[in-house]
């Protein structure tokens, strides 16, 4: 038997419904013909008579009732599947840099406050990937950092900034600087600051390769990237190494490993975080996740700051909007880092 037509068995569907053609011509907008050619080509797929005409219209056969349920089975299953991909009717598809970055805790603040908003958290490469996705209506919006040198947003993907996220030194106890109640980004020169899941040409590796060209630090990528945890085991037994993470990522190791969450201070250096987006995106769920994200209080952290010059960055108040539109200002790089 051949693939089943499902404009047939919609057809055949209404049909059963209906009793007469005419009313499921009528139903579905066509002719009668239409419906008549509809409902013999099924039954010819099938192998079986559906249908036994009468002077009222028509009746099922027992195969057509057997078939019934099934035909309805199918019909639901295809808008399921529609639903699962069509804008409004599939959940609020949103990219994340990582699951424990800090603008995945504001998605999860956001489906707490709206709890009946379906949401799909994705986390994908880097920028470049998360824009081609919001072109291509696969995705809604991403939290990112919006560009690097070279990068620019494409016409119709506009950026909102959302908030300015500080980073910390984390060392292990035997560190030297693990002492410090806070540092300066200067004191890190001739330090290394280990960040495996670091990868060249992403947006976020862009960011840490200017903070350390800014400050003299030496950023090390080296050795394969096993998560934070790992990462963390490694760096609380080392008098060496130290790594950054935002102010927001939680310490997952115990307090006996005595890991030490260090400010930097004059600069602060910051990882601008943006709302990327399709101008437009039609997605319901998708003006309920910006009116949270307007609603949530500003934080802007204390003293200087510093970001690359190519960061589109949040503003303090008063200081106005900031949204990039397709080219011109765009944001810095950053993800693995500051909340991985």
């Amino acid at each position: 038997m051949a693939g089943v037509d499902l404009l047939a068995v919609r057809t055949f569907v209404t049909a059963a419904e209906a009793g007469q053609l005419q009313i499921a011509a009528d139903r579905l907008a066509v002719t009668q013909q239409a419906v008549s050619k509809r409902v013999a080509a099924l039954e010819k797929s099938l192998g079986v008579p559906l249908f036994t005409r009468t002077a009222r219209g028509v009746r099922l056969t027992v195969d057509g009732q057997a078939f019934l349920p099934h035909a309805r089975a199918l019909l639901d299953a295809e808008e399921r599947a529609l639903s699962s991909v069509r804008p409004g009717g599939r959940p609020l598809r949103v990219d994340v840099i990582g699951r424990r970055a800090a603008t995945a805790g504001v998605l999860r603040d956001f489906h707490r406050a709206r709890p009946g908003v379906a949401l799909d958290v994705v986390t994908l490469p880097d920028v470049r990937a998360a824009v081609a996705a919001i072109r291509s209506g696969a995705l809604d919006a991403s939290f990112r950092c919006v560009t690097m040198p070279g990068f620019e947003l494409p016409d119709g993907i506009e950026a909102t900034p959302l908030f300015d996220e500080p980073l910390h030194l984390v060392t292990g106890p035997a560190h030297a600087l693990a002492a410090a109640r806070e540092i300066t980004p200067a004191r890190l020169a001739g330090h290394r600051v280990w960040m495996p899941g670091n990868v060249p040409g992403t947006e976020w590796t862009a960011y840490y390769d200017a903070l350390a060209a800014a400050f003299g630090l030496t950023i090390d990528a080296v050795g394969p990237n096993f998560g934070v945890e790992d990462m963390l085991d490694t760096i609380a037994g080392s008098p060496t190494v130290a790594t950054f993470l935002s102010d927001r990522t939680p310490l997952v190791r115990p307090a006996v490993d005595g890991l030490r969450r260090i400010p930097l201070r004059d600069p602060t250096p910051v990882y601008p975080h943006s709302l990327i987006r399709h101008a437009g995106n039609p997605h319901p769920a998708l003006a309920a996740l910006r009116a949270h994200l307007a609603s949530r209080p500003a934080h802007h952290p204390d003293g200087e700051v510093w970001a690359p010059p190519w960061a589109l960055r949040s503003r303090p108040p008063g200081a106005g909007p900031a949204t990039a539109r397709a080219a011109g200002s765009a944001e810095p790089g950053g993800g693995q880092g500051p909340g991985a």
